[in-house]
């Protein structure tokens, strides 16, 4: 397996992977969705395992779309300037972010401290990083937990739409970090937690593929295309701050 040092840059997902907020998306989709299915008598409620299976990591359109098509749902897809109490794709997913928003600014979030152990070890070898999110509110979210200085690069849900990039599944956003970072895609790291985001990660040409398991599951981003996982980013680093990959599983 490729050394650490070998590698270049390292490309990471932000929700669930530098901070919790994965955690307050889930509160968000949850309320919107049960909200909505119950006004219309529907059934089964949403679950976790929904926000894993459908929403996870797609940009916010896609995730809307995509659980409504598991519950037999049809909508218009709508614009994406749609008030939010329109019904549609576009709308429902305006109405998710406008209770996502209500609850990061209520709460506010801290970065999982592994995370950034791991940050300030890789920032002592001088390894470049980026922060590639479908999120649209990548910005806002690094600004609420005090990395916005930490990257040189960040890739949105806005840069991707501004730049006419598919979203993970599809490697291209973490392409194209890479290639701002003026790196080959083969010397980055991708590291995501999300099943979508580890399958882009293994679409494209990368030297390896971090899955960081907050309940997706092991063998699940095994089997996405994780070359390893784990359950923290500090099982990465040790007290001396010095970056340990672990060893390719197979």
């Amino acid at each position: 397996m490729t050394h650490q040092h070998d590698f270049a840059a390292y490309l990471f997902d932000l929700d669930g992977v530098l901070t919790p907020t994965a955690d307050v998306h889930m509160l968000a989709w949850s309320e919107l969705f049960n909200t909505y299915l119950e006004a219309r008598g529907l059934s089964p409620e949403y679950t976790e395992r929904d926000y894993f299976d459908y929403v996870d990591g797609k940009p916010r359109y896609e995730g809307v779309r995509s659980f409504l098509e598991s519950r037999g749902i049809e909508l218009p897809y709508g614009d994406p300037s749609d008030a939010a109490d329109q019904e549609t794709v576009c709308g429902l997913g305006n109405r998710k972010n406008a209770v996502f928003s209500s609850i990061l600014e209520k709460d506010g979030v801290d970065p999982y401290p592994g995370s950034v152990k791991f940050l300030d070890a890789l920032a002592k070898t001088g390894a470049k990083v980026a922060v590639v999110s479908s999120s649209r509110n990548a910005p806002v979210v690094l600004a609420a937990a005090g990395l916005s200085d930490r990257f040189e690069v960040v890739i949105d849900g806005q840069v991707a739409a501004a730049k006419g990039l598919p979203g993970k599944p599809a490697p291209d956003t973490y392409e194209y970090a890479a290639s701002l970072l003026g790196v080959p895609a083969s010397a980055a790291v991708v590291v995501e937690d999300a099943l979508s985001g580890v399958a882009s990660g293994r679409a494209g040409s990368f030297g390896l593929v971090i899955g960081v398991d907050r309940g997706a599951g092991v063998e699940a981003l095994l089997e996405a295309g994780a070359d390893v996982v784990v359950a923290d980013l500090g099982e990465l680093t040790d007290d001396s701050l010095t970056v340990r990959l672990p060893k390719d599983p197979s």
